[in-house]
């Protein structure tokens, strides 16, 4: 695998003249094709470090391009679409895609994107990264200062139970489940807001706020929720 090829499969010329200028000011060989088949294709031969995928391809779907390339190639997926539909972006995450950006975006905010997936990818087992949705949590886990009960439905911060709400829990559950990992307000609104889909993005950053005002109850100078601006949020490792 080229750790600095990326492969775009894009059909709007203009769009994926934009993102390779982008990857390629930032030192990527981007490699463009246009058709499903084509990125396929070019997936085998290339073996690409990621792969940036439209979703309405005019050949077959981005969906079905996805799950063909996860039958030979864990390359990290990050979606592109025109629609912002929450069946679309739960689909995608649970067929093994690592992101996904809804039209219009900022190539400079994507290529972002693209530095932290590969930069968490660099981090696993050397096989490529393994898509977020479809990893298994375990039962139950723990990090320096986290503790999840997850039979129990309860977290523990530095030793003390937190007094949390359903989708504070299942918010900071999900953090605590992938320490270092960059999560999207789209990721993130799938995992724990899945049962509530008129829910806005912003109501992430607002139980954000309210969790770190109850870690900071225990422990004043607690902050192991970190901000990417522009890109999502992580438990800091270690935290």
């Amino acid at each position: 695998m080229s750790d600095k090829t990326i492969l775009i499969v894009e059909d709007e010329q203009a769009i994926a003249d934009s993102i390779a200028f982008a990857l390629g000011k930032e030192g990527f060989t981007p490699h463009h094709v246009m058709l499903g088949e084509q990125a396929l294709a070019a997936a085998r031969d290339l073996a690409p470090a990621l792969v940036i995928l439209d979703v309405g391809l005019p050949d077959i779907s981005g969906l079905d391009v996805c799950r063909r390339l996860r039958q030979f190639s864990e390359a990290p997926v990050i979606f592109l679409t025109a629609r912002s539909d929450e069946i679309d972006r739960i689909v995608g995450l649970e067929i093994g895609a690592d992101d996904y950006v809804t039209k219009p975006f900022s190539p400079r905010e994507l290529v972002a994107r693209v530095r932290v997936i590969l930069r968490r990818a660099g981090n696993g087992n050397g096989n490529g990264a393994v898509p977020a949705a479809q990893a298994t949590p375990p039962a139950a886990s723990r990090t320096p200062a986290f503790e999840l009960r997850a039979a129990e439905a309860r977290i523990l911060f530095a030793g003390q139970p937190l007094d949390l709400t359903r989708y504070e829990y299942l918010l900071l559950k999900t953090l605590v489940e992938h320490p270092g990992h960059v999560l999207s307000r789209a990721q993130l609104m799938d995992r724990v807001w899945c049962d509530a889909p008129e829910t806005l993005d912003r109501t992430v950053d607002a139980h954000v706020k309210s969790l770190r005002a109850k870690l900071r109850a225990i422990d004043d100078n607690a902050d192991p929720i970190q901000t990417h601006r522009g890109m999502g949020y992580s438990l800091q490792p270690g935290a």
